[in-house]
């Protein structure tokens, strides 16, 4: 998440969404951009319980295809897993740094590929059943604007004209790879996705395919 006392916005980054790109952006753009302490993907909930005058900010996050979500999840991880953690037969220590991974990139790292990725980590790791919506609310207040992933120049740029800032374009970093995310799914791990997220695709009219 990202806050501009001098321009009043508050960015809610949704864990997976293109959220580091925009972080990047946003920091070259706007001096006083800051972050909250430990509060790197808080919910706007969260946020407004720390900051109750930033209700008056005006706010935006994005989200993105929950099928294609998981995916870019799990390979973010499993690449991390073969670089540095225990598929990588380097020694493994718990520091705190990226290279050392975090709690859920742990327990992550124990499952047998993406399948259980998505039926057991949804049930066991509450941070992956966590609907985007969630994210996005704070009981009846929600975020003024919702920008999807899948066209996120269009929507940065978007972002860009309502704060006054210069048309710059998005760089990606954290860029997945792999190919179709359908391609990774089972009938069984689809079905999963869909019953996890079902607010998000009732919210945002997101399909499989």
């Amino acid at each position: 998440m990202l806050i501009s006392d001098a321009h009043r916005f508050v960015f809610v980054h949704v864990p997976k969404t293109g959220g580091d790109s925009i972080d990047k952006l946003l920091r070259q753009q706007v001096p006083d951009a800051r972050k909250l302490d430990g509060t790197r993907h808080a919910g706007l909930d969260s946020i407004l319980d720390r900051e109750p005058a930033l209700a008056a900010y005006w706010s935006f996050g994005l989200v993105r295809n929950p099928w294609a979500r998981m995916v870019s999840w799990w390979s973010m991880i499993d690449k991390w897993n073969h670089a540095w953690g225990p598929a990588s037969g380097k020694p493994q220590v718990t520091r705190g740094g990226m290279k050392d991974g975090n709690q859920m990139w742990r327990k992550v790292a124990t499952y047998d590929g993406f399948e259980e990725f998505v039926l057991r980590g949804t049930a066991e790791i509450p941070r992956l059943a966590k609907p985007q919506v969630a994210y996005l609310t704070a009981g009846e207040r929600r975020v003024d604007f919702v920008g999807r992933t899948e066209r996120l120049a269009e929507e940065v740029a978007a972002v860009q004209r309502h704060l006054g800032l210069p048309d710059v374009p998005v760089p990606h970093h954290n860029k997945s790879g792999g190919g179709h995310y359908v391609d990774y799914y089972s009938p069984a791990s689809r079905r999963r996705v869909e019953e996890v997220y079902a607010a998000d695709l009732a919210e945002f009219g997101y399909t499989f395919g």
